[in-house]
């Protein structure tokens, strides 16, 4: 005999499992229930935990949870929405939330009682994400509004309150854009490919149609234009044929004929194998001289003698691609709260850079001008001699060079904690700061993906443990926001780093100069780099098979090579560790707490046109 369960919560969610399969037309569908974000695949749909209390918001969300997702697995092909998925960001997130908004469109047309679910659910999120207290609609997602505003018009029922605010802060401008191709919504719901086509000219019509790429229906005419062109080409030509009928000898057998065309290819055959000769007698090289090849090209541009085991495991991956969005969503609320009481600190910090960077950006004065406005300055003189010339002064706007900045934060394991929290919340404060003053910024993160040497050094054992294998461990490079991604679209990527089991060993040296390499090459008149970091560069794998100082000279390699280029202007913050040791520019902070206000100082410090004021900030010390 089974026994009964003891969680009054079961009975519940064995019911909605079954439900999830039957709605989804699929009754091998695996239905789990977890703590960990809702997702969904193929074959299985992982739902919202229900604890033992099974309050009213838990059963709504799982319910709606699992009406959502069994309807976009009933009325939802990939392979359809692959062939019209397009490749832009921006385009793509546009393109999901109105498919999303179709399929449970469909769904509650069908089935009338998965809408009220599905609305619990959208308002759950929409709660979550405090989409009802944005005022500004540069705040407001427009593909959460566009998938909104679908699932309203196509069917007919209110949107959630928080949902309801994003959707009418883009409303006006998405039936200005979209107002003729909304008229074919309703035709083409249950066609999926037909909608694909409606959602790819709705993301025109909003201004991304550059990131729609390649229409696939085209692609498709001239794949059969070209497949009907060769059938025209391999056909055989009526007219030849006859005439080779006519040339044969009449009084010939077929059995000659067939020896006659068999002695025709071999003879063919012949004459194929000796231009083959020919051609590799005149090809060959001469006696004594091999080709070679190019050699491979260093591993580091900085110091040629610096050497890498394998590449082959090595990671540069965007941050969203290590998480799914629900878990970066859940990650960032995690970050917000846990810094709350320093975000007050770190924005007056925001504030007065702000202040500083636009007070350059908008005026200066030209001194010494025969007219203009009175300065101050040389009151004393003109009342003396108010013929005096040259007491004027002149506003005008100040040359502002297009500046990006990268900060490049160390994700080791030593950095957990309260140091990785602060670098994170500071780095996204920041770029919303710079991005407001027109400075682009771009967020990167270092580590390895696995302690002690991962698979790179299981290939180093499995060779035998050759001497001196240089670098033995896997690379692990992060891009938390692109220098061209708006601050907003790149925000839930810096909870990744509260992800758990993230942050490992740190290789500075290869860190700073893939760094280096990205901002070079940004048509930028300025570039400055900023490394936040809490030591010397330390890998285990590689440490215990090198010479004691392996990493860290190449660091020192790498500073030098930069400093000596000069494309980029390099400054360093050191937390709880000496790093000015390493960097010409650098400052050390005892205490995380004062991460932010290193960070807006070093900044500012760098738009200050005294020189003097600029190295006092900085800590500038000379080189040795």
């Amino acid at each position: 005999m089974t026994k009964q369960s003891d969680n009054p919560a079961d009975p519940f969610k064995k019911a909605l499992a079954e439900a999830t399969r039957v709605m989804a037309d699929d009754p091998e569908l695996q239905v789990s229930y977890s703590v960990d974000p809702p997702g969904a695949s193929n074959d299985s749909v992982r739902l919202p935990q229900i604890s033992r209390r099974m309050t009213r918001e838990e059963v709504l969300l799982a319910r709606g949870t699992a009406d959502a997702y069994a309807l976009k697995l009933k009325h939802h092909d990939a392979g359809t929405h692959n062939r019209y998925a397009p490749p832009g960001q921006m385009a793509r997130d546009l393109y999901e939330a109105m498919e999303t908004a179709r399929c449970e469109a469909v769904g509650a047309r069908d089935m009338p009682g998965t809408a009220s679910n599905i609305d619990a659910k959208i308002g759950a999120e929409a709660a979550r994400k405090g989409y009802g207290q944005i005022t500004d609609v540069s705040e407001a997602p427009l593909a959460a509004a566009a998938g909104y505003l679908i699932r309203h018009l196509a069917s007919g029922r209110p949107v959630p309150e928080g949902a309801e605010n994003v959707m009418e802060l883009w409303r006006p401008f998405i039936e200005e854009k979209c107002g003729d191709t909304l008229e074919n919504l309703q035709e083409t719901l249950r066609d999926q490919s037909a909608f694909a086509k409606f959602a790819r000219q709705m993301i025109d019509d909003m201004g991304y149609g550059d990131q729609l790429g390649e229409d696939p229906d085209d692609l498709d005419d001239q794949e059969d234009e070209e497949t009907a062109s060769d059938e025209e080409e391999d056909e055989p030509d009526s007219t030849g044929s006859e005439d080779d009928e006519t040339e044969q000898d009449p009084d010939a057998s077929p059995e000659q004929s067939q020896e006659e065309q068999m002695d025709a290819a071999q003879a063919e055959v012949s004459m194929d194998d000796t231009d083959d000769m020919e051609m590799s007698d005149e090809t060959e090289m001469p006696e004594g001289e091999m080709p070679l090849d190019p050699p491979p090209p260093p591993h580091s541009e900085a110091d040629p003698d610096y050497t890498v085991y394998t590449t082959a495991h090595d990671e540069e991956i965007k941050a969203e691609d290590l998480a799914e969005p629900q878990e970066l969503e859940r990650l960032r609320a995690y970050l917000d709260q846990q810094l709350e009481p320093l975000k007050g600190a770190v924005g007056r910090l925001a504030n007065k850079l702000q202040r500083r960077l636009q007070a350059q950006q908008n005026r200066s004065w030209d001194f010494d001008r025969e007219e203009g406005i009175l300065d101050a300055g040389r009151l004393a003189r003109v009342v003396a001699n108010p013929t005096t010339p040259l007491s004027f002064k002149v506003e005008q706007d100040m040359e502002f060079r297009d500046t990006v900045v990268t900060l490049l934060l160390d994700n080791s394991g030593s950095m957990r904690g309260r140091p990785i929290s602060i670098a994170a919340i500071c780095a996204d404060v920041l770029a919303r700061t710079l991005e407001r003053c027109d400075v682009k910024v771009e967020i990167l993160g270092f580590t390895t993906r696995a302690w002690k040497g991962g698979q790179a050094r299981e290939d180093w054992l499995n060779a035998g443990r050759p001497q001196s294998p240089g670098r033995l461990n896997d690379l692990r490079h992060i891009i938390y926001k692109a220098a061209d991604a708006p601050w907003r679209r790149s925000r839930d990527n810096l909870g990744l780093m509260m992800k758990e089991g993230l942050l490992k060993e740190n290789i500075d040296g290869e860190a700073l100069e893939w760094a280096h390499r990205r901002i070079a090459y940004r048509p930028e008149a300025r570039r400055i780099l900023m490394v936040i970091s809490d030591g010397a560069p330390v890998d285990d794998s590689t440490l215990s098979v090198n010479p004691a100082n392996y990493l860290e000279k190449h660091l020192r390699d790498v500073i030098a090579m930069i400093e000596k280029k000069k494309l980029v202007e390099l400054l360093a913050i050191g937390i709880g560790h000496d790093v000015t040791r390493y960097y010409d520019r650098a400052v050390t902070i005892t205490d995380v707490e004062q991460l932010a206000g290193a960070m807006t100082e070093q900044l500012a410090a760098l738009f200050d046109k005294d020189p003097r004021a600029r190295a006092r900030i900085m800590g500038i010390r000379k080189a040795s």
